[in-house]
C-alpha cells in the first residue's frame, strides 16, 4: 500500500513498486523523491515511513527489507542505497541465492535533521541519531551519534555540530 501525503513530491522518473507483501510505503508532507528513486519492497516485510520535508535525491534505492524509518527535515544526497536486508550465505553446499535471509537486525532508523552524503550505504541495524551528518561515500551500520560528523572507511566521528 502507498501512502503519498497531497502535498509530497514524486518525480515523474521515479520508481515506486507497490509491495506483494502488505507492507507500506508511506511519504510524508512536503517530502521529495527526485527522479530515478527506486523503491523496492524486498527481502523482508518492513515498512518504509519516510517524514515530512526530507528529500531523497536521484539515483537513490531502498529496499524495505526489515524496514526503514526516515524521520523529518532529512537530506540523502544522490545515489545512496538503503539496504535493511542481509543475505545467508553460510552454507557452502546451496547457491546463496537460495539460502533466503539472515534474521532481521532491526532495519533502518534514520531520525530527524539528518543529512547523508552521495553514494552512502546504510544497512540492516543503522541508527543514524538526530542531527547527524554522514560524509559521502560511507557505509554505515551500528548506531550513529546525535550531532556527530562522520566519514571515511571505516566509518569514523570527524566531528561535532555546534
Amino acid at each position: 500500500m502507498i501512502e503519498l501525503h497531497p502535498e509530497a513530491r514524486v518525480s515523474a522518473l521515479a520508481d515506486i513498486e507497490d509491495s506483494t507483501r502488505g507492507t507500506r510505503i508511506v511519504l510524508g508532507e512536503r517530502s521529495v523523491l527526485d527522479s530515478f528513486v527506486k523503491i523496492k519492497p524486498a527481502g523482508g516485510s518492513g515498512d518504509l515511513i519516510i517524514g515530512a520535508r526530507t528529500v531523497i535525491n536521484s539515483g537513490c534505492v531502498l529496499y524495505t527489507g526489515n524496514g526503514i524509518q526516515i524521520g523529518d527535515d532529512v537530506a540523502i544526497a544522490a545515489n545512496c542505497t538503503f539496504a535493511p536486508v542481509n543475505h545467508e550465505y553460510r552454507r557452502r553446499d546451496i547457491p546463496i541465492r537460495q539460502q533466503g535471509f539472515r534474521p532481521s537486525k532491526g532495519g533502518i532508523v534514520i531520525e530527524d535533521d539528518v543529512w547523508i552524503g552521495a553514494n552512502c550505504v546504510i544497512l540492516d541495524g543503522a541508527i543514524l541519531r538526530r542531527g547527524c551528518v554522514i560524509g559521502a561515500g560511507a557505509v554505515v551500520r551500528g548506531e550513529i551519534a546525535a550531532y556527530s560528523i562522520n566519514a571515511g572507511q571505516p566509518l569514523t566521528v570527524i566531528g561535532w555540530r555546534e
